[in-house]
């Protein structure tokens, strides 16, 4: 190993304090805490909602003037706040039928090939694809030598979800699972994060071959919603739930078009098949990363 290397792989130390202080996620009430918090975002007593919404601007530095309505006074509520529509041009879409776009605003978490079936989590983490889409094996396997991306979405983050390229909506599977935090320590800590929290799975038919959004639930998100089902959660399920779309349900979305939305931060990770164009090596982890920038 390198001194290059070594001084990249993180210290004992800093394992160890990552590991402490993601231990309570393990023991808190996750489900119920989220629940409280989403009707808590979805409060429209003025004083709360505004004091809810001067916070999180102050403590976040959510930068309101690309917001179509700059006016926090505008907003019935906080979650109306938190997933505020962007104005019109703010996000221009990468041009290209075969250019992959970022689906929304956030940090890249990992990003790379799929190799062997196994998605990279953090440095010495990773997990399976077929994990990741519920135990779906024979969709796993349209994966093999693919690419993944996961892009982290932050508090200041606009929470718009939408398409990386065009594509028919196929099928959608509800998993669930645990809402650990998917903010970057927590990923380092917790083993298989994103293959045990709870998630959305949309497959997309495009002309690449099916595309993959998984929208990945944690602690304090209120709820995940598509265009086409509306919520999803809560309430929070205990049994795989699948859907499959066909004749008008299939749904045609244009690249860059929205198809669904974060109440509060979360993490969505993109799944391409083989034969893409291969993602631009200027992405890396803890980069940030816009809606319809090109990805590849």
């Amino acid at each position: 190993m390198s001194k290059t290397q070594k001084h990249q792989q993180p210290s004992w130390f800093s394992k160890l304090s990552d590991v402490i202080l993601t231990l309570p996620q393990y023991v808190i009430p996750q489900h119920t805490l989220s629940v409280i918090m989403h009707a808590l975002t979805h409060s429209q007593m003025t004083w709360f909602k505004n004091a809810f919404i001067r916070f999180i601007t102050w403590k976040f530095d959510v930068n309101l003037s690309e917001a179509a309505v700059s006016d926090r006074n505008f907003y019935p509520s906080f979650n109306a706040f938190f997933t505020r529509e962007l104005r019109q041009g703010i996000r221009p879409l990468a041009a290209g039928k075969d250019v992959v776009v970022s689906p929304v605003d956030g940090a890249v978490s990992q990003i790379g090939p799929i190799i062997e079936q196994t998605i990279v989590q953090a440095k010495g983490r990773s997990y399976s694809v077929e994990e990741l889409l519920g135990g779906d094996k024979a969709l796993a396997q349209r994966y093999d030598n693919g690419q993944f991306a996961t892009i982290y979405l932050s508090p200041r983050d606009y929470h718009r979800i939408h398409m990386p390229v065009a594509g028919k909506l196929k099928a959608m599977r509800y998993v669930p699972g645990k809402l650990f935090s998917v903010n970057p320590r927590t990923a380092r800590a917790v083993p298989r994060l994103f293959a045990r929290n709870e998630r959305v799975i949309c497959v997309f038919d495009t002309e690449f071959g099916d595309v993959v959004l998984v929208l990945v639930g944690a602690i304090f998100v209120g709820s995940m919603e598509t265009v086409w089902a509306g919520q999803i959660t809560p309430p929070y399920g205990k049994t795989i739930e699948n859907w499959t779309y066909v004749g008008d349900e299939a749904l045609s979305f244009e690249k860059g078009q929205e198809m669904g939305r974060f109440n509060m931060g979360s993490t969505v990770v993109m799944l391409l098949p083989a034969g893409m164009k291969p993602f631009n090596q200027e992405w890396q982890p803890e980069k940030k990363i816009q809606l319809g920038q090109a990805m590849n």
